[in-house]
């Protein structure tokens, strides 16, 4: 593929487990620094790069990636609506409803029937407001929120509106369940999976969390940031 990442281009990437969204950025800004689009009129031009929409470390899947003067339809995609798969665990809680930190609570289940969580995913299908982790990117008097939490600052965030379009459970296998969500711009599934939990009179935190599609773009047309530094060597 002849790529123009001057002109612009809107790049499909796999973020692997445990990456920030910021390595990867960084990862294909490395990669496509000195390409010869970069060249333009003898002077060299500065990479522009970024991505549309955060994916947390411990979660895999698509991210999008825009260069050059496509960074200007970032906000455009940031708007689109989201798929994801992936795993809620039922009887314990975390400080940020996913692994990045260890079990808070324990809670029953014994009274959670299968029928019990079919009847409960059903529910969270609509317009809402959702309250978002306090472990998240989410603005705080000019500061992000997780760094008030991991300075231990009492913070109330406050809700917004979401939308959950589609709330599929995929496998119960107790107390591990197994979902697909399709939803909109802003939505947090560790969210979700506080808010399930509760739901049922007891807690749930997220234990596995891939972005399969935004909009029309689906992660089986993307590449790992290594795939693709790999093959734009080749095309050199």
């Amino acid at each position: 593929m002849d790529y123009n990442f001057y002109t612009g281009e809107v790049l499909l990437i796999d973020k692997p487990y445990t990456w920030s969204s910021f390595q990867a950025v960084n990862k294909l800004k490395h990669a496509i620094k000195h390409h010869p689009s970069f060249l333009v009129d003898g002077v060299k031009i500065k990479p522009k790069i970024g991505h549309a929409g955060t994916l947390d470390p411990l979660a895999t899947g698509l991210l999008i990636v825009c260069t050059g003067k496509k960074t200007k339809t970032i906000n455009e995609l940031m708007g689109l609506e989201k798929e994801y798969t992936g795993t809620f665990l039922l009887g314990a809680t975390t400080p940020c409803y996913d692994l990045e930190k260890p079990v808070d609570h324990s809670y029953p289940t014994d009274h959670i029937s299968s029928e019990d969580i079919l009847n409960t995913a059903k529910k969270f299908i609509g317009v809402q407001q959702q309250v978002p982790p306090l472990f998240s990117a989410v603005m705080v008097d000019g500061k992000r929120a997780y760094e008030l939490a991991r300075a231990g600052v009492e913070t109330e965030l406050k809700s917004r509106e979401i939308e959950i379009k589609e709330f599929e459970i995929t496998a119960i296998r107790f107390p591990e369940i197994d979902f697909r969500i399709v939803c909109s711009k802003g939505t947090y599934i560790r969210s979700i999976a506080r808010d399930f939990g509760l739901a049922l009179n007891s807690g749930a935190h997220l234990t596995k969390l891939c972005r399969t599609r935004i909009g029309d773009f689906k992660l089986c047309d993307a590449a790992t940031p290594q795939q693709f530094s790999d093959n734009l060597i080749l095309l050199k």
